[in-house]
């Protein structure tokens, strides 16, 4: 994928695990971006651990992977944080 490809699908599945982990309010667009690009590499990476190879291609699948993996990211960071849902 371009860089370009890359920022968009970064920043929609950041944005997108922001709203399900109700982090939205805390976070711009720059951190959705990375969160959502961090997300995708995380997802991809746990996926090849479990045997499932997926090019990393712009799509619905690559799509929910980067969410999938942004939303573990964010939740392992609110741990860390020590702002766990209680």
């Amino acid at each position: 994928m371009s860089w370009i490809a890359w920022i968009v699908l970064g920043g929609l599945a950041g944005w997108v695990a922001s709203i399900i982990t109700r982090n939205n309010s805390q976070m711009g667009i720059i951190w959705n971006i990375i969160v959502g690009i961090i997300g995708a590499l995380a997802g991809s990476w746990i996926l090849g651990l479990l045997g499932v190879t997926e090019p990393l291609t712009f799509s619905f699948t690559t799509f929910l992977v980067a969410v999938g993996g942004a939303v573990v990211l964010l939740f392992l960071f609110s741990l860390i944080r020590g702002k766990g849902r209680r």
